[in-house]
């Protein structure tokens, strides 16, 4: 094992217990929050779960805003997303988000700062905190962790990808896996499990396109292309959260050309990283990631049953 793991193993339970003896502060809210996250670095579909769980809120008419760090943004502080800005100053998912729900989106370091601004500037009824199962300094009121199948191997950072032990899992409300993942785990016990389904939808793909992607699995995201029966010419890959750039576009460009391609074809976030760049790569074909909950109904009056019942006691 490397070290470094076993450093990082340490302080990530001594952080967990500072928490939960009360020594390290956690800020509560007026009003409710529903936390999504997962233990690993990047690729669970926290961003299309978020997109899914509030349209199902909306659906119930119920009012809602999203806090999010921000990741990979320029900027600091609170700020409430401006579903036409850019990715430099909100953060590729943040602003994703923004644009799909058209609902109130506040991004800062403090999550709890994020959502005392949104409590009064919006009034919602609730929260929804995006990748919070890590941000402990916020109280919530319902944890959902999403897994996939790799996050069973059960090695931390640096020799794996999980950012903290499954262990931890006994802080989760609700897991949430894929279909056809198995949950015989012992860290799944006594919790209940939701089923998802990914489904990649692409209108009018090209026929022989260049495939470009910046985030966190692209080789599954090559795959699922691939799967759908496109034939890419080229498949060029950037690390997660990549900021374009005029000499990543004159390479996409020159790969199209010799390549004979007849169009391009990358992700929705990638798009809001590509900003006014976009129009450059013409025709280009987006991906979208759309995922369904087995049961949606279920879920949300049991997400809504656990939020009163919190509140009653309180």
């Amino acid at each position: 094992m490397n070290p470094l793991t076993g450093l990082y193993r340490a302080a990530t339970v001594l952080r967990n217990t500072m928490f939960d003896r009360g020594v390290f502060a956690s800020h509560r809210l007026q009003h409710p929050v529903i936390s999504v996250g997962n233990l690993s670095v990047g690729g669970a579909g926290k961003t299309p779960f978020v997109i899914a769980l509030g349209e199902l809120l909306q659906a119930r008419g119920i009012q809602f805003d999203v806090l999010s760090r921000g990741y990979g943004r320029k900027t600091r502080g609170v700020l409430v997303v401006e579903a036409d800005g850019s990715a430099v100053d909100f953060g590729d998912e943040p602003l994703l988000i923004a644009r799909k729900l058209g609902v109130p989106v506040i991004v800062g370091e403090s999550r709890y700062d994020a959502g005392r601004v949104a409590e009064q500037k919006f009034q919602p009824q609730l929260h929804i905190l995006d990748d919070g199962f890590q941000h402990r300094s916020l109280v919530r009121d319902f944890d959902l962790v999403l897994m996939t199948e790799r996050d069973f191997d059960g090695r931390l950072l640096p020799s794996g990808r999980l950012r903290e032990p499954l262990s931890s899992l006994e802080r989760a409300d609700a897991i949430v896996l894929p279909l056809g993942v198995e949950a015989n785990h012992p860290a799944l016990w006594q919790k209940p499990i939701w089923r998802m389904k990914r489904e990649l939808v692409i209108a009018n793909p090209p026929r022989v396109p260049v495939v470009f992607c910046g985030i966190a699995r692209p080789e599954q995201f090559f795959a699922q292309i691939c799967a759908a029966g496109i034939n890419p010419v080229a498949e060029v890959e950037y690390r997660d959260h990549h900021a374009y750039t005029r000499s990543d576009i004159e390479h996409l460009l020159a790969a199209h050309a010799t390549q004979g391609a007849d169009g391009f074809l990358t992700t929705e976030k990638d798009a809001v990283n590509l900003g006014p760049l976009r129009a450059q790569l013409e025709p280009l074909a987006l991906a979208e990631l759309r995922l369904t909950l087995d049961h949606p109904a279920d879920i949300i009056d049991a997400i809504l049953a656990a939020l009163a019942k919190r509140k009653a006691r309180s």
